[in-house]
Parts: structure tokens; sequence; C-alpha cells
């Protein structure tokens, strides 16, 4: 078989399984980040710092260990963009820190937050301009805030940030065409994704600050998360996968019991949740919910969602009771404890990873992986078991699809009509500035002289670009 094949064969087998329901074996698709350093030879440093070794470490290891899918570079934050653009909330390996660590991330104290307690006017009124005006400068060491003199240094970081993140991105295109080439693996998610609520705990106010305005001013919170959603809806859709095959990923922080209360959650994060996730599914995107942490609790409020919608990827929660509770609407992935593969005994690994097979992956909808993203402190060894396990048992003795030539979308037909009667963000107030916008057409339009030959296509490259400078600041927000 060519790599061409095994390339089709392991996506047919992993969209699949994306869609609950039964292919012929068990894919594995290990999100793997600074243990690829580890198996490579590369130190953290190298892989946080220097993206092409990390490209090449995803390479090593999706060839040697057989992977049917994986993330071209899950050590995601490239840290020579972080210091370009000299953002605070980073620890860099051998900047500050040791270079044998992953990047940290550090959180300010709640007198320094990025945001303040008085400013959610602001970030309502028009999400964008406050990253711009008042979020970049507070979290880079080179902006300059609105009102000071604009100096080198701040110009730097703008134009030194955007290209750097322009070469980064692009080249996830070469790297994602390697995989398929010489590994004959997937490239396991497209796009990114956060809760409305996470992003303020996350980024904006920081969890105490943001545990302190739930009680002082919720519906201020309310209000900032409702005007964040259309925003990140459209850089989830934006920067998701054209050919509706791999889901969009959502990573999950801060939203769930005991973080806040479960009426906070009710009030708060779900309502500003669920609606973006119904929308990315009437656009025919699956959402692969990485639910860091224990979600246990909100299982009931998952299974509101549409049948297929969302991939529930288990991390600390039992595995089987999430099976117990989603398996009937949604696939599955993870599970495996982190603790286990780097602290366990190899007969341990190999006995849980079967009893999950045997339970969990029974009926299909399953993809094996660990419950959380994968680092150095992994051991080989028993991640070559957990793969040799899942090759060795995952066997379907008869499979719900005949290999197409082609894998169709993860949108199944027979869904097409319920999505349609979803609400999304059907029916929402249109937010001032529209997302993908930084200053709107009509705005420039008025400043320019009268405008001849083609003014449709004058104004269709003006919002092309102005949109680069959108992205640029979400995913700094998102990504970075």
């Amino acid at each position: 078989m060519n790599t061409e094949q095994l390339y089709q064969e392991r996506f047919n087998r992993y969209v699949t399984a994306l869609r609950n329901e039964k292919p012929d074996r068990v894919p594995i698709r290990p999100f793997v980040a600074e243990f690829t350093a580890k198996y490579a030879g590369y130190t953290c440093q190298d892989v946080a710092h220097d993206y092409p070794k990390a490209f090449e470490a995803a390479i090593k290891c999706a060839k040697d260990f057989d992977w049917d899918a994986v993330v071209p570079n899950m050590v995601y934050v490239w840290t020579g963009l972080a210091q370009a653009m000299g953002l605070r909330y980073y620890g860099i390996p051998g900047i500050g820190i040791p270079h044998t660590v992953g990047f940290n991330y550090i959180e300010p104290p709640e007198d320094k937050a990025f945001m303040k307690a008085d400013e959610y006017d602001a970030l309502i009124d028009d999400p964008t301009g406050f990253l711009y005006n008042v979020w970049f400068p507070r979290v880079s060491t080179e902006a300059n805030r609105i009102g000071e003199p604009s100096t080198y240094r701040n110009n730097l970081a703008f134009v030194k940030g955007a290209m750097a993140m322009l070469a980064y991105f692009y080249a996830f295109g070469p790297q994602t065409a390697r995989l398929r080439t010489e590994c004959g693996t997937a490239s396991a998610i497209a796009g990114i994704f956060k809760a409305p609520f996470d992003i303020i705990a996350d980024k904006l106010r920081g969890y105490v600050g943001l545990t302190l305005d739930m009680q002082t001013q919720p519906k201020k919170v309310l209000q900032a998360c409702e005007a964040l959603m259309p925003h990140l809806c459209h850089i989830g859709l934006a920067t998701s996968d054209p050919n509706k095959q791999v889901p969009i990923g959502f990573w999950m922080h801060r939203g769930c019991v005991p973080l806040v209360n479960p009426a906070q959650y009710a009030s708060h994060y779900w309502p500003t949740l669920k609606p973006i996730i119904e929308e990315f599914w009437k656009n025919g995107r699956q959402t692969l919910f990485y639910a860091e942490g224990k979600w246990h609790h909100h299982f009931d409020s998952f299974r509101e969602l549409p049948e297929r919608s969302i991939v529930f990827h288990c991390d600390r929660d039992d595995i089987f009771e999430a099976h117990r509770r989603l398996h009937d609407k949604f696939c599955l992935s993870g599970g495996i404890p982190n603790g286990l593969l780097s602290y366990g005994k190899p007969d341990e690994v190999r006995a849980f990873c079967t009893r999950v097979l045997e339970e969990v992956a029974a009926e299909g909808g399953y993809i094996m992986d660990a419950g959380a993203i994968m680092q150095d402190d992994t051991s080989i060894e028993n991640v070559r078991v957990m793969t040799d396990v899942c090759r060795e048992k995952g066997i379907y003795s008869a499979g719900s699809y005949a290999s197409p030539t082609a894998t169709p979308p993860a949108d199944v037909p027979a869904s097409v009509a319920d999505r349609a009667k979803l609400g999304g963000l059907a029916g929402r107030p249109a937010p001032r500035v529209a997302p993908g916008v930084c200053y709107p057409w009509e705005e420039k339009a008025a400043q320019l002289p009268p405008i001849t030959g083609d003014p449709a296509m004058v104004r269709r490259v003006w919002e092309e670009i102005d949109g680069m400078g959108n992205m640029f600041i979400w995913q700094c927000l998102l990504s970075f």
C-alpha cells in the first residue's frame, strides 16, 4: 500500500469515528506536545522557540508510531512570536525559566489584570477595538498605550508580530501536506475556539477578577460574553476545515464546576456557548470539546446539542461514565489517564487500554488518546504500549462503512434538515462593528475621493486586508 492509500484509509477511519460510527478499527490520534521533543531528541526550548524543529518532531512521531491522525504541531504557542510581540503572560523556555521545561502561562495578579473591572462597557461596545487599544498594549512589553508617544519598538511589535504570525500559519500548509505524503497521517483538527466566559477568565479579567465580577456586576459579565459571541464564532468558522471533515478545536478551561458554581454555569457559561456550537453545526462543522478537567456535572447540558455535532474528549472525567451518558449521541475520545502514561507500568497501561477498547469502543465512535495533551514526562514505552494495544485489539469484525474514494464531509446528509432548524446566533442584535472587521468600509469610503471604475473591487480588497488585521488581534487573544 502506498502512502496516499494509507492516508485515505486512515482519514476515512478517523472521520467515520468522528461521526460516532464504526470504522474498520479504532483510530488513534494522540495529542502529543513536548512528548515529541523527548522522542525526537530535542529540548522543550527547541520545540517551543524554533517551530521547524517542532514540525520535524511531529513528523518523526507520526511516522514511527504509525498513528491515524495528529495535530501538525501540538506545541502550538510559538514563543518566538510571543517574544517578538513582548507578551507578558508567557514564560519562555530558556528566558527566565529553565530551557528544559515547556512554556508557561503566567496569570497576572488581580490588581494588574489586562482588563479592569470598570472597562466592560468599552469591551461590549467594540471588542476588536478594545483588544487593539486597551488589551494589547497591556499584554505587550513593546506596545504603547493610546495617548502615549509612538516609538520604534511599538511599531516593530505590530509589524514583527504580524509577519511572524503570517509566516507561522503559512508553514502549517506544507506541514499538513508532509504528514499526508511522508507519513500517511491525517491532520486531526482545524480551527480555534474558546467560550466567551473562558476568554474573560483567561486573558481579560483573570480568574480571580471574573470571580469577583460575578458577585458585583454579573449583568455586565453576561453582556460582555454576549458581545464576544459573534466574534468568537466568526474566528471559529473562518479558521475551520473548508471541507467540513475534521472538527473545530474548542479548548475548555474555567467554565466547569467547581471553578464556577452550577448557577453561574447555567446563567453565563452555557447560554453564551450553546448558540455558537449550534451555529458551527448549522454550517456543517463539528466541535471537539477538549474538556480539560472534570465536566461530568454538565453532561446533561451537552446532551441538549444536536446528535453528532460534538466530539467529547475526556480528560479527568471517568471515561466509562462519559460513555454511559454521552455515547449514544456523540463520539468520544481520550480518557487514558496521563498519570498512567507517565508513571504507570506497561502492563497497567495495557490493561486499562484494553478495558477502554472493550467497554467504550465496542460499538464504534471512539478515538484513542490520552486524557490531556502529552508533555515530556510521558513515557515513550507507555505510549508505544497504548499504540500497540489499539492496533492489536481495536479491530472491528464489521464496520458501518465501505471505504469511499473520497471522504465526504462530516455533516452527514441526514442531519442537514435538522441543522436548518437550529437557532444558533440567528435573531441576536448585530454588533456595532461586524465580526471580521476592524475599520468598516463605510467609514473608510467616506474619507476617499470619488471611486471610478469598479467600486466593488476596491471595497472587496479593502475588506480582505482589513479582515487580516482583525484575524491578527483575535488570534493573539485565542492562540497565543
